[in-house]
This record gives structure tokens, C-alpha cells and sequence, in this order.
């Protein structure tokens, strides 16, 4: 009998839905008179953007935007934005756009709050307080940053993406409108949807690690449990129904309302859950290939997820349950094989790269990717199948052949 655990740590608010990005302003004034807010060039030059600046400005809310924010966040790029917002002394942090808007958003109200560099906080917990509030505003669906305790930034003295994961930089509000996703291009529509995808299955299919006390209070991810489960199924069910259909037809209102639900829904299950394996192998095939962090997850999510089917068959059954596969008598092991055929054929549907070959990862770079993924140990543990050095070289492999079987060995 499983003892019933769960843990979940969210915004005080979250708001989704057709045109609640008008609610900014009454959501602001709570807050306070002063905004900074983080986004990029491209989405500053839009008539939406300038109404939304002007909306707040009538509810009296002083605004200083920045509007450089670069993707995967650069490092000293966040001291820039902070030292501009210094002398303004801004109560809030308004992030809009990708997820990168938002990370930026997350790091600048932390610098602002605690000062020092943004190096002083790599990894878990290393945050000694509150930061500034932060209201998040997604354009794009698919990190589930505005529900995350997790801003991820690239640091030129490193390979590999930093993040820094503290409960604090959870935003304070969550404003989700999906009108503002209508413009995602195809390609990126994809890539967002299936990164949300995957935060989804990975949580859902994340170890159980125990119903001690203190995990929570040592460890920002912590595994699957039964309040993670819920916002997982649901991400699933969501982007099952509607991501190929948003992918097809970029006005489809309903479609791009579910796939940014499915987005947000993953967030809520991933930043307490954690993801696994398939975020390990990303952040090494990441750097060498200089590919969307999405497009990396997702190319190796079916490889992981027969990895992992030998000891989660039933919960990767639960899967294809969600995504609205049919049971017919199958056991959990037959359900589970074609729950990954049908992640497969979703991906392959909406041009995601099947192979780390595709993707653009050299054979000599296998055993360094595999070293680094091995080293990553917080998705590592997260993951429910144990992995050695030989495991994750051999995973790698096939994932750069495109042999599925091979990665279940």
C-alpha cells in the first residue's frame, strides 16, 4: 500500500484564459507603482506590447522596460538590465515573452532584492529570501517558467546552461493569455509544445522518492507525487489533443488555448516533480549543437521513456491513457510500447529531429555527452530507471542511431 504523499509549491495566483492580459494592470497596482519589465526586442515593437505598457501607465503604474532581453539569458546581460533598474527602484518584475523574457525577469528581481552576482546563486537553494515580486506572461507555451522555481541562464565560462532553482524565484502572479501565442510561428510552436510534453511525462514518470519530511526542505525537485500527477495527466491530456492541431493551424483559438494550458499544466507538475534523463542529455547536446533546449528534450524523450519502460511500464501506460490511446485489453508493458510509438509519431508529426544525429551531435562528442549527462545529478536521481556511465553511453548511442530498441538494453 502507498503511503499518499504529494508536495507542490505555485504562484499565489494564476490567471489564464482569452484576454486576461487586461487583468496586468489591477494585478500590478497590487503591488505596487513602480515596474520593470523584461522582454524582447521583437515582442517591445509589437501594438500589443504598446497597449499593455499604456494600460498600466493609466492605472498608475510608472514603467522602465528593458528591452534586450537575448535567448538561453547570457549571464551579464542580467547585470545590465539591474544596474538600469537600480536608480528606478521598481516594486514588481514584469516578465513577457518566451521563457527566456521570464527567466530574465526572475534573475533581475533577485539581484535586485540580494544583490552581489547572479554566480553567487548557481544551483538549489542558494537564495536567502524573498526576491522582488515577479508577475509572469507567457507568449509562448511551452517552458511553464511562470510557475517555476527555476530560471536557467548561459554562462560564457561555462559549457553548459547554469540554472538556479530556489522556491523564491516562483513568480509571484502568473498571467497566461493564450491570444498572446497566436503568432508563434509553426517551428517554434512545435519545439515550445514538445518541450512542455516532455516536462510533463518526465514528471509524471520521475522516481518516487519516499514521504520524508525533509525532501522538500532539502531538495527543490523531489519526484513524482500524487498533486504533481494531476497537473502531468492533464498537461498531457491538453497537448495530446491540440499540439499537432496549434502546430497546423496557428489560429485555431481552442487548439492554442489547450496547448498552453497543456504548457502551464507541465510547469505545475515539473517544479515539483523535476524532470529525468532526457533533460540530463540535452544540456551537453545542447551546447555542442547550439539547438532550442526543446528540440533536445524532446528528441530524446522516446529513447528515455524505453529506458525507463522495464521499471515504469504502468505509469508510461498511464501516459497513453492521457493521450487518448486505447486500452483494448493491452497489458501495461504492450500499452506502454505503443504510448512511445505514439510520442514518436506526435514528434514526428511536428518536425521535431528523431535522432541526436539529426540534431547535429558529432560521434566524437558521444562519450563526453555521456559523461556530462551522468554528472547532472538532479535530474539523474530524478530519473526512475538507475543509470551508470555504460547505461547512459549506450542510451546515447542509440538515440544518435535512431534505434529505439537498443535504448531499452
Amino acid at each position: 500500500m502507498m503511503t499518499l504523499f504529494a508536495a507542490l509549491r505555485l504562484p499565489r495566483e494564476i490567471l489564464f484564459g482569452k484576454g486576461q492580459r487586461h487583468a496586468l494592470p489591477d494585478v500590478a497596482r497590487k503591488l505596487g507603482t513602480k515596474a520593470l519589465i523584461c522582454t524582447d526586442e521583437r515582442f517591445a515593437g509589437t501594438a500589443v506590447f504598446r497597449e499593455i505598457v499604456d494600460a498600466l501607465k493609466a492605472a498608475s503604474v510608472e514603467v522602465l522596460v528593458h528591452d534586450a532581453v537575448l535567448p538561453d539569458v547570457p549571464r551579464d546581460t542580467v547585470a545590465v538590465c539591474v544596474e538600469a533598474a537600480r536608480p528606478f527602484g521598481p516594486d514588481m518584475v514584469i516578465g513577457i515573452g518566451g521563457g527566456s523574457c521570464l527567466d530574465m525577469a526572475k534573475c533581475a528581481a533577485l539581484l535586485i532584492a540580494h544583490g552581489g552576482s547572479l554566480q553567487d546563486y548557481y544551483g538549489e537553494f542558494k537564495i536567502p529570501g524573498p526576491v522582488v515580486p515577479v508577475i509572469a506572461v507567457p507568449t509562448t507555451a511551452g517552458t511553464g517558467s511562470e510557475v517555476t522555481p527555476v530560471a536557467v541562464i548561459s554562462d560564457p565560462d561555462r559549457t553548459l546552461k547554469v540554472g538556479i532553482s530556489s522556491p523564491y524565484l516562483i513568480a509571484t502572479v502568473a498571467i497566461c493569455d493564450p491570444d498572446l501565442t497566436i503568432s508563434c510561428p509553426p517551428a517554434l510552436t512545435a519545439i515550445a509544445g514538445a518541450d512542455a510534453l516532455t516536462h510533463a511525462i518526465e514528471a509524471f514518470t520521475a522516481a518516487r522518492r519516499g514521504t520524508d519530511h525533509g525532501l522538500a526542505q532539502k531538495h527543490v525537485f523531489i519526484g513524482k507525487s500524487a498533486l504533481s500527477d494531476h497537473f502531468a495527466l492533464l498537461a498531457i491530456k491538453m497537448l495530446g489533443r491540440s499540439l499537432e492541431k496549434a502546430y497546423v493551424d496557428g489560429s485555431d483559438e481552442d487548439a492554442r488555448a489547450d496547448v498552453m494550458m497543456g504548457a502551464l499544466a507541465a510547469g505545475c507538475a515539473f517544479g515539483t516533480a523535476g524532470t529525468g534523463a532526457a533533460h540530463a542529455v540535452q544540456y551537453p547536446a545542447g551546447a555542442v549543437t547550439h539547438t532550442a533546449h526543446g528540440l533536445g528534450v524532446a528528441t530524446m524523450l522516446p529513447y528515455v521513456m524505453n529506458y525507463n519502460r522495464s521499471v515504469a511500464a504502468a505509469d508510461i501506460a498511464e501516459v497513453g491513457a492521457a493521450l487518448g490511446l486505447e486500452a483494448n485489453r493491452r497489458g501495461a508493458d504492450e500499452m506502454a510500447e505503443a504510448t512511445i510509438r505514439e510520442v514518436s509519431r506526435l514528434f514526428a508529426a511536428i518536425g521535431i529531429t528523431p535522432t541526436l544525429a539529426a540534431l547535429g551531435l558529432p560521434a566524437d562528442k558521444l562519450d563526453w555527452t555521456a559523461e556530462q549527462a551522468i554528472s547532472i545529478d538532479r535530474l539523474i536521481k530524478n530519473n526512475p530507471r538507475v543509470f551508470d556511465l555504460t547505461a547512459m553511453r549506450r542510451l546515447i548511442q542509440a538515440a544518435f542511431d535512431g534505434d529505439l530498441s537498443a535504448s531499452a538494453l
